[in-house]
């Protein structure tokens, strides 16, 4: 005979709370009456979880709902988002970008800061991280924040789930991996390090183009190409956080094939931002030769500003829509994600047009049925999924999540 076991009164009393907080973070200030309605859970125990959750200073009373009748019901209870504090970092080849955020996900202050290619000297590589760790914390004193809670830092390459390392896979600046060191030692500070196509990712999955969807790709369209992979909701890594490199992917079209020290023979030999740039000159738009990612967006920009008049941005745009469609193919029949989402520079400057596109193309390509959608998530994306990350971080910690 199986006996069957409940909820103890102290874990009951967390479930209860956590529930409450997740309620008031998502819905922003509630009475107790619309906490009763939204958990059904009774006066008592809901005025009991109040009580305990502003003892813990985790709520607070933020003012009255205008009601006619005054009274506890009326009460509106807040998350006291100054709790705790967060930031986010967006590291590339030739700097970082950076938030401080409150407990609510709300940006409090940011910073920009260009790091010159110190060389070879690795002093100098320790020196540019200082002065970025010393960027944020100037920041957070600008915000009036006296203690980051956790970091979440997004960065190009291998992050090892087991072991949380970065590995290159091209020509990373010495002073990345500097950076998560110096970080690490800031005290009570935890630093979350996570593949930066995998925050914008996560940045699609909660407030972007896949909501509702519990299985999709973001194919990354920027100075190179990438891929977040999103299965029964949850992110897939692979065993060393390899998956959705698909800048290695080989396919018809380029010049060679790639290697494992270096991808331009693969995916990135055609859509990367170089690629997408020497395209746009061959069908006659301008292209500006620094061939970067932002050479790359202003090119897909002409063209769709070139619609319409004669001129070649309808071509253009088709046979990067080919392009595209060879690697996403690949994806679609080994994944079946049932939905692309096409993010980062050029994807998010392609827009919809772009996104028809590729969707037309790709059904005749592969033969399961693919949704293309263009990115919501903006050009912030990668920094808003380190936002989220490190929220989710402070919550299993101050909530109690699972």
């Amino acid at each position: 005979m199986t006996t069957a076991r409940t909820a103890t009164p102290s874990t009951a009393r967390a479930i209860n709370d956590r529930l409450a907080l997740n309620l008031l973070l998502d819905q922003g200030p509630l009475t107790a009456t619309e906490l009763r309605d939204l958990t059904g859970l009774s006066r008592p125990t809901v005025a009991d979880l109040l009580d305990r959750l502003g003892r813990s200073g985790l709520v607070a009373v933020v003012g009255e709902r205008g009601e006619q009748r005054r009274g506890p019901n009326a009460r509106l209870y807040a998350l006291v988002a100054s709790r705790a504090h967060l930031a986010a970092f967006d590291v590339r080849s030739g700097g970082v970008s950076l938030v401080v955020a409150d407990l609510a996900g709300r940006t409090l202050a940011a910073a920009d800061l260009a790091v010159e290619d110190p060389g070879a000297d690795p002093a100098a590589h320790r020196a540019a991280a200082d002065r970025i760790v010393r960027t944020l914390l100037d920041t957070a004193r600008r915000a009036e924040v006296p203690h980051l809670h956790t970091v979440a830092v997004g960065a190009p390459g291998l992050v090892d789930p087991a072991t949380g390392r970065l590995q290159s896979t091209g020509d990373l600046p010495a002073w990345h991996a500097d950076l998560l060191a110096a970080l690490r030692e800031l005290p009570g500070t935890e630093v979350i390090l996570e593949n930066e196509v995998n925050l914008a990712g996560r940045a699609e999955y909660r407030t972007g183009a896949a909501r509702g969807r519990d299985d999709f790709v973001l194919v990354w369209l920027g100075h190179s190409v990438g891929a977040a992979v999103v299965l029964d909701g949850r992110l897939r890594r692979g065993v060393g956080g390899g998956a959705g490199e698909i800048c290695f992917l080989p396919v018809p079209g380029t010049t060679a094939l790639p290697t494992a020290t270096g991808c331009e023979g693969g995916f990135h030999g055609l859509v990367g931002s170089a690629a997408v740039c020497a395209l746009a000159r061959a069908h006659g738009l301008p292209a500006d030769p620094a061939d970067d990612a932002a050479a790359a967006e202003a090119a897909v920009r002409a063209a769709l500003e070139s619609l319409g008049d004669g001129r070649p941005g309808a071509a253009f745009l088709d046979e990067l829509a080919e392009r595209i469609a060879l690697g996403t193919s690949a994806i679609c029949v080994v994944l079946d994600p049932g939905c692309v989402v096409l993010g980062g520079e050029v994807g998010r400057a392609g827009g919809e047009e772009l996104a028809v596109r590729v969707e037309r193309r790709l059904a005749a390509l592969s033969p399961v049925r693919t949704e293309v959608r263009a990115g919501e998530a903006g050009g912030g994306a990668i920094l808003g999924g380190a936002v989220l990350t490190a929220g989710d971080a402070v919550r299993r910690d101050l909530f109690g999540e699972p």
